[in-house]
């Protein structure tokens, strides 16, 4: 679902991958390589939105602002489920985990980490390489390389995502029951707890 408003239509580069069910408005700009869930709203008729190339925002996200103002998701910035990210900038290769809210004129820095569930209030500057939880939000450590290894590596995987889309997702039928012979999806990826073995 796509909507020109006030004559802004959005421009979506032919990599990304826009679910049906996701609904793009207005002054929006993405890039190569991008995936967008069902169910996220990316509304871009009170101010812009920026996303660049490598992004993922997930299901039931919401991009929106204050008039006049712009939201910018950098590089492989990789927005979780349900997340709402309001008039703020996401930096480079930074993960804002599921359900977080990042408020108006907040900058996050490049390769943070915002937990799940973490309210990040209006005007705030977090330094780069933070790992920011709770609500309101605390800084508690500094992303470690193996942490950013691990949140990149996880981004990798929706980089291919609107590729895969592309190629395979189509509107079906249901089966009423199971095959047999249904094969098992790969474990390819840990959480971060089985990455460290806890």
């Amino acid at each position: 679902m796509i909507y020109e408003f006030n004559g802004y239509i959005p421009v979506v580069h032919e990599s990304a991958f826009l679910h049906p069910q996701a609904t793009v408005t207005g002054n929006v700009t993405i890039g190569k390589n991008v995936y967008v869930g069902p169910g996220a709203a990316i509304r871009g008729d009170w101010g812009e939105i920026i996303i660049e190339d490598n992004c993922n925002v997930q299901e039931n996200c919401t991009l929106h602002m204050f008039p006049g103002t712009t939201v910018h998701l950098k590089e492989m910035a990789h927005i979780g489920h349900g997340a709402i990210i309001h008039g703020a900038t996401i930096g480079r290769n930074v993960l804002v985990g599921m359900n977080a809210v990042v408020m108006d004129r907040v900058e996050i820095g490049d390769e943070c980490v915002v937990g799940a569930l973490c309210f990040v209030r209006a005007d705030e500057k977090i330094p780069p390489r933070s790992v920011v939880v709770g609500n309101p939000h605390k800084i508690v450590k500094q992303v470690t390389d193996e942490m950013l290894a691990w949140k990149t590596e996880g981004t990798q995987i929706y980089m291919q995502l609107p590729a895969d889309c592309h190629a395979s997702l189509k509107p079906c039928e249901p089966l009423r029951e199971a095959p047999e012979n249904r094969k098992k999806q790969a474990s390819h990826y840990q959480t971060w707890n089985e990455r460290k073995g806890e």
